[in-house]
């Protein structure tokens, strides 16, 4: 179960949230409520991705955007619990524990420490949720999400635009309560991301720039960094960064080094998101508005040939589960 039903949620150890979860900062939004604003109960995302550069003779094409927000009546617990391995900088290598315990959980909690079941909390309605600030292709300046099944998203025939909000432009969203009380939260829109890497390549001691245009206001938005290299195999340890918006960022060779040393399997990616993040505060905890612009690239390592079949693998060699040729 996650706060979102297309992103993972977990948390650390902390009660933070863990690695490309929101955390809180970075926008804006009242507390409507006595609750606890470290305890995150739920999420509205407004998330664009950039379209992939078109193919010569294609028709340009344009990016997507989607709208989707679950609200629980506790925090979501997680199968892994993410360790601090080294710290440098923005950035932090986080590797995965998965606790264990003797007697099953069952399918309404989950592990969350050794012999520690935590159960899942329940989704519930905050009644309708009014979505102003948002470009719509129909020059529309609101729309209505009714709760389906606990979940919230436009209702058909609601066509978003992109960008879907001007950067700076408020985004604001208004609850009429439910189960859960009245409230509302606001963000800031922020301009597409637009990583300017040709080619990102991971070699040992050898930092990794990362360069990207920089938004036309400062202040609103940060970014967010997910290295990833192994998770087609099982996740053995990832790279994650949140930094000022400023146009570059360096992942440390220290950090790098170690991750590469991990292991790594076929495809490996980062992912690079610009966002803003608003929240308010009800009685059952803190509800966050993350308005986010993502990219996914794919990286450079050397000796590492990717592949779906063998057909895609040098002569001699295979393609293993973990999707590499040997």
């Amino acid at each position: 179960m996650s706060l979102l039903s297309a992103s993972c949620s977990t948390t650390t150890g902390d009660n933070t949230p863990a690695p490309g979860q929101p955390d809180g900062s970075g926008g804006s939004g009242g507390a409507t409520g006595e609750g606890d604003p470290t305890r995150l109960i739920g999420a509205f995302q407004v998330r664009s991705s950039p379209a992939a550069p078109s193919q010569e003779g294609a028709p340009e094409a344009t990016g997507t955007t989607a709208v989707l927000g679950k609200i629980y009546d506790g925090t979501t617990p997680s199968q892994i619990i993410w360790e601090l391995a080294a710290e440098e900088g923005s950035c932090r290598l986080l590797k995965p524990r998965v606790p264990f315990c003797d007697q099953p959980c069952g399918g309404s909690a989950v592990c969350v420490e050794d012999d520690t079941c935590q159960a899942y909390p329940g989704a519930h309605s905050a009644g309708d949720v009014t979505v102003l600030g948002l470009n719509l292709e129909s020059g529309e300046a609101s729309f209505v999400m009714k709760p389906t099944a606990n979940n919230y998203q436009p209702p058909a025939g609601v066509k978003l635009g992109y960008p879907p909000a001007d950067e700076g432009q408020t985004v604001r969203l208004e609850a009429s309560g439910d189960f859960f009380s009245a409230f509302t939260v606001e963000s800031k829109g922020v301009s597409p991301m637009q990583l300017l890497n040709d080619t990102i390549r991971l070699e040992p001691d050898q930092d990794v720039q990362l360069t990207w245009a920089p938004p036309g206001q400062a202040g609103i938005s940060e970014v967010h960094v997910k290295l990833d290299i192994s998770h087609h195999g099982g996740t053995k340890g990832m790279i994650e960064c949140s930094a000022e918006d400023t146009g570059s960022l360096d992942l440390p060779a220290s950090l790098v080094t170690q991750l590469l040393d991990l292991g790594v399997a076929g495809f490996p990616t980062i992912i690079v998101t610009r966002r803003a993040v608003g929240a308010t505060t009800i009685s059952h905890g803190r509800i966050d508005l993350v308005i986010s612009s993502q990219i996914e690239q794919s990286v450079v390592i050397a000796g590492l040939t990717s592949c779906n079949d063998t057909s895609q693998c040098p002569e001699g060699q295979t393609c293993q589960p973990d999707l590499t040729c040997q």
